[in-house]
């Protein structure tokens, strides 16, 4: 290795240790200050090894753009199945605290959008540019005073936006506007009523507002892995100890043969029968999937909520054999 390349590498360390300490300052706990969330800061910054702070910008980035950008320019390759990690250990919470926007460009993009992107508010901006100079303390304590205004305003703006979805008489949850949401939002309230019996939401999957059971789980012996991709909803029926594993469809990712598989094997050691529900908004946007869809799973249609479609297989809305807690 020559002067060169360790004069780079040694500004690859020192970019990665001064993000980490802005998080610090900024109040980011060790787990929001580790080496994943310090290169998000570095990407989202579009702060290189051989620039100061004082050049960061604030590009429209999404996780696999944050990916690129850590591989290309600080040499650390994050596998794919990264990008829940760097979405759950670091975006989520700079998004969150207000350092971060989400989609800014257009609100209402699709959770599951591959556009779906992220951007340095102005605030965090400007005060980010002063590392390193006479103007960081008194910068960073005016942005932590003004933070506590950030932070209601976007609660107040994403309280305005976000759809409110019943998950029991006693309970709602707020998911984000747009995309499949409102398609879960019908599962939940029409679905489950109608053909579920007296049922349990364990998990509900969105970008920033996920919803999870952590008792039901545990006693179902469920375990998330954040390496896969999971259901859109899961749902227990308690009377008929089922878990009904359920994909709100409106663009993509209808229960095909491989994501029936692939689901079996995340749910494998779970102590219920699994049943397989991929719905859609109408039949227009059935059609689309019609040739995707695997056998021996059912089919719910939002605009038809009376009636379940069920692809072959002796069974009709329940477990086969294959798919039973006793299936090794």
């Amino acid at each position: 290795m020559d002067d060169n390349q360790r004069g780079f590498n040694a500004s690859r360390k020192e970019k990665l240790t001064q993000a980490k300490t802005i998080l610090r300052e900024l109040g980011f706990g060790s787990r929001q200050s580790n080496d994943i969330a310090g290169y998000t800061l570095l990407a989202l910054a579009n702060v290189r090894p051989n620039l100061e702070w004082s050049e960061a910008t604030a590009p429209l980035c999404g996780i696999k753009g944050i990916i690129d950008f850590i591989k290309e320019y600080y040499g650390v390759a994050y596998a794919p199945n990264t990008r829940e990690t760097i979405r759950d250990e670091a975006v989520k919470y700079f998004v969150a605290a207000g350092l971060v926007l989400a989609n800014p460009d257009q609100p209402d993009r699709a959770t599951n959008s591959g556009k779906f992107v992220y951007q340095l508010s102005n605030e965090t901006l400007e005060l980010i540019k002063s590392f390193n100079t006479d103007q960081w303390e008194s910068k960073l304590h005016d942005y932590l005073v003004k933070l506590a205004h950030i932070r209601q305003e976007l609660d107040r703006a994403r309280r305005v936006a976000d759809i409110s979805i019943t998950i029991s008489p006693t309970k709602t949850i707020h998911v984000s506007p747009g995309g499949q949401n409102p398609l879960i939002k019908a599962i939940i309230e029409q679905f489950c009523p109608r053909f579920v019996k007296d049922w349990i939401i364990i998990y509900v999957g969105d970008a920033r507002n996920e919803y999870r059971d952590e008792n039901y789980m545990k006693q179902l012996g469920i375990v998330l892995n954040p390496a896969s991709k999971m259901p859109d909803v899961i749902v227990y029926d308690q009377q008929r100890k089922w878990l009904l594993l359920i994909e709100a469809v409106t663009s993509a990712g209808p229960i095909d043969g491989k994501r029936r598989q692939d689901l079996k094997e995340v749910f494998k050691n779970n102590s219920a029968g699994l049943v397989f529900v991929t719905a859609f908004k109408d039949r227009k946007t059935m059609r689309r999937f019609l040739d995707q869809i695997s056998w021996e799973t059912e089919v719910w249609i939002a605009d038809h909520p009376d009636h379940i479609i069920h692809f072959d297989g002796e069974r009709f809305l329940g477990p086969y054999p294959d798919t039973q807690p006793s299936h090794s």
